[in-house]
């Protein structure tokens, strides 16, 4: 009996120690794009601004994320009955990349309002 207990007892401090863990790597995450948001050149508004006028929208959703060259916001923008995922640059505030968003699977079964 004392062996499950004690076995027990270590399962949950070990629990634990990773809960803690993974919680410090979740802030860290946090302040660093919090941070690194700051050391853009253009802000959040001039990049929406940009996605808006590249493909005649509206943005829906923007973020600021880090990406193989560099940080970039990531702005879902509205046209029409048209949904697009619009990359600008942080530093330029040029547009690097635009793609229309595709209709998901499930989407094709749902109820119309």
């Amino acid at each position: 009996m004392f062996r499950y207990t004690k076995t027990a007892l270590v399962a949950a401090i070990l629990a634990s120690a990773s809960v803690a863990g993974y919680a410090a790597t979740t802030a860290n995450s946090a302040e660093n794009d919090a941070s690194a948001i700051g050391n853009a050149k253009i802000s959040l508004i001039q990049a929406i601004t940009a996605a808006e006028q590249h493909v005649n929208g509206k943005a829906v959703q923007a973020e600021y994320e880090q990406t193989k060259t560099g940080w970039a916001y990531d702005v879902e923008v509205a046209s029409g009955t048209n949904v697009f995922d619009v990359r600008v640059d942080a530093d330029k505030g040029t547009v690097l990349s635009s793609t229309q968003d595709k209709v998901d699977q499930d989407d094709s079964h749902d109820k119309k309002d």
